[in-house]
Parts: structure tokens; C-alpha cells; sequence
């Protein structure tokens, strides 16, 4: 079985906690009784690429040929497939597909499934995710594609949860952390979400399900269960 297992190729370091998380995540789902039982990842742990909100809003410095030059690396070394546990990373797909002949596993799209699945009656579904996330529009797309309705936060709150984010980012995951980011998607919800999406991996360091009175689609959880079942699949 570990010969037929699929290398996992994983362009990390944005953020470094949220790849630790995802990779603790991958580990915990994996069925093993043993080291080798585990899967095989090889990780490209980068957090000096470009920052992806700022080249979104208008910034100068494009992040797409780093991404490509690590998951170029990656499939050098051996990867059978790739994942990126960053949402805003997947509006440079592109550069990455461009370079590359292995698959890359959408965190985007493998999100919207799972709200079919913990919110099958859920028409409007509440999206937090960073700024450039939401300029690019790759969650609103996807969610049109499948007649799900965003929403999303308000400028006022938009600016909060960029607060918030940078603040996990620098290592700030306390309790006070974690009910700010609780009130946010709560306005989601007041506003008619069925479900929220965390459409950014450091959301899920600080907000779980058991918060929420709607169900909470981790991005991060559903990555890392998409990467185990592929990693696995014939």
C-alpha cells in the first residue's frame, strides 16, 4: 500500500502556522499504527513570497513566478500532486498549473463541496476571507457556479478581520482573538448565512465548529481531508 500512496507536494509558508496546522491536520486523519503508515509530504516552507493581498489591491510585486518556482521544485523532487494551504494563494493558480504537469487540489473548491455536504439546505453561506481573497473573487465564482449566495463582510468589518488575521499571523491566537473573530462571522450569520466558510487558514487557528451556531467549513480541514483521500486514491 505505502508504494501506491501519492507524494503530497505542499507549497507552504503562507502562513507558517497555518502549514504546520494543516500538515498536523494531514497527520491526524491519516489511519496509522506506524511512522511508515504516514503519507509522504514534501513541503516548500517559503513565507518569503510576495504577499498576495498587496499585489491583489494593486501592488507591485507579483507572488505567481515564486508559487511557480516552488511547485516546479516540488514536482522535481518527487510530487505526485500539489496543495496550498493558503486561500488567496489560488487566485495565481494559473502560474503554477502553467509550470507544472502534476494536479493541484483547489482548497477553494474542495470548500463549496463541503458545504453541500454539513449545510445541504444552505443557500446563502457566509464567507470570511482576506481582502485580496474577496478582490479576486475566486470563492464568489465558485459559489455562483454551484447557486450558493456570499456573504460577506462589510467594509468596517472586512478591516477588522484584516486586523485580526495579521495578529495570528505575528503569533496573537488568544481568547480575546478568538470571541473578535467569533462576532464577525456571527454578522454573517445575522445577515442570513446558513453556514460560513473560513476562506483563510489562519480563521480556523482561532474559530472552530463548537463556536458557532451554524456549521463552520474549515478550509483547513477540508484541504487536509481532500490531500489524505487523493494521497490514498488508486
Amino acid at each position: 500500500m505505502m508504494n501506491k500512496r501519492k507524494i503530497v507536494g505542499v507549497l507552504g509558508g503562507m502562513g507558517p502556522d497555518a502549514t504546520v496546522d494543516f500538515m498536523a491536520k494531514v497527520i491526524s486523519l491519516t489511519s496509522a499504527d506506524k511512522d511508515q503508515d504516514h503519507l509522504h509530504m514534501l513541503v516548500d516552507h517559503n513565507p518569503t513570497v510576495p504577499n498576495r493581498q498587496t499585489f491583489i489591491l494593486g501592488g507591485d510585486e507579483d507572488p505567481g513566478p515564486a508559487m511557480a518556482a516552488m511547485a516546479s521544485r516540488l514536482e522535481v523532487a518527487g510530487a505526485d500532486f500539489l496543495v496550498i494551504p493558503c486561500n488567496t494563494a489560488y487566485a495565481f493558480q494559473k502560474s503554477i498549473l502553467d509550470v507544472v504537469s502534476i494536479p493541484l487540489i483547489s482548497i477553494v473548491d474542495e470548500s463549496i463541496e463541503a458545504v453541500g455536504e454539513k449545510a445541504p439546505d444552505a443557500k446563502a453561506v457566509g464567507l470570511l476571507a482576506t481582502n485580496g481573497c474577496l478582490q479576486a473573487g475566486v470563492y464568489q465564482s465558485a459559489m455562483a457556479a454551484k447557486d450558493l449566495v456570499a456573504v460577506m463582510p462589510e467594509d468596517d468589518e472586512l478591516e477588522q478581520l484584516m486586523t485580526l488575521v495579521n495578529g495570528i499571523k505575528a503569533g496573537h491566537k488568544g481568547s480575546d482573538v478568538s470571541a473578535s473573530m467569533r462576532k464577525l462571522a456571527e454578522a454573517l450569520v445575522d445577515r442570513g448565512a446558513a453556514a460560513i466558510i473560513a476562506g483563510c487558514t489562519e480563521i480556523p487557528l482561532v474559530l472552530d465548529d463548537s463556536m458557532l451556531e451554524v456549521p463552520l467549513i474549515s478550509s483547513t480541514d477540508v484541504l487536509a481531508q481532500a490531500t489524505v483521500q487523493f494521497a490514498q486514491s488508486e
